[in-house]
């Protein structure tokens, strides 16, 4: 099957990969869109990983106030060239992580962020619930390691559900954005702030 221009134009704009990525693809999947996003967005995030070691030291500090001025969020997402900070995605990006922040309040970045007492705490609880439900002495442990993924996913925002798109994490929000740009993209901090807290 012959791929045209047009399928290759539509598909770029889609996905933001270069022509011949975006040609190659096509014609694995015989001109099917949906399945040649699926393979550029694979190739993506192995080439993204690649780049999880490169510096990342440009970027840009994004700000939100939500509902009426009464929480606001201040983020820095960093990349690795002023150019990429500058791009509509890149900016679009840092604005719906800040979004995010506003709408879910998470403690950490990452998992390993979140300090280590309060995890010791929560096992602890999760641990208590499992004696009190009356569950074997010997799942206890097992049980309260399957609630902390629940709780990461909760509480660390690169672990979770993406609010614009519940279908993936904000951590896989950050590689799609990274595959496009072809850059190192880090979510390196942020602050919340909330009236009367």
């Amino acid at each position: 099957m012959a791929i045209t221009a047009e399928q290759v134009k539509q598909l770029r704009e889609r996905t933001g990969a270069g022509m011949l990525e975006c040609k190659k693809a096509l014609e694995e999947t015989g001109g099917d869109m949906e399945a040649a996003i699926d393979v550029l967005r694979a190739r993506g995030a192995a080439k993204a990983a690649k780049r999880a070691g490169r510096e990342a030291r440009e970027g840009a500090i994004g700000s939100y106030i939500h509902m009426g001025g009464k929480i606001g969020v201040l983020v820095e997402v960093n990349c690795e060239t002023d150019f990429v900070a500058r791009t509509a995605e890149f900016q679009e990006l840092v604005r719906d992580i800040a979004m995010q922040v506003a709408a879910t309040n998470p403690l950490a970045v990452t998992p390993e962020q979140i300090p280590a007492e309060v995890v010791e705490r929560e096992k602890a609880i999760f641990r208590e619930q499992a004696k009190n439900e009356g569950k074997p002495e010997q799942l206890w442990d097992r049980i309260a390691e399957g609630k902390l993924k629940k709780f990461y996913q909760d509480n660390a925002l690169m672990e979770q559900a993406f609010i614009k798109d519940p279908n993936k994490t904000v951590g896989q929000l950050v590689m799609e954005v990274s595959a496009k740009t072809g850059e190192n993209i880090v979510v390196r901090r942020f602050v919340r702030f909330a009236l009367g807290e």
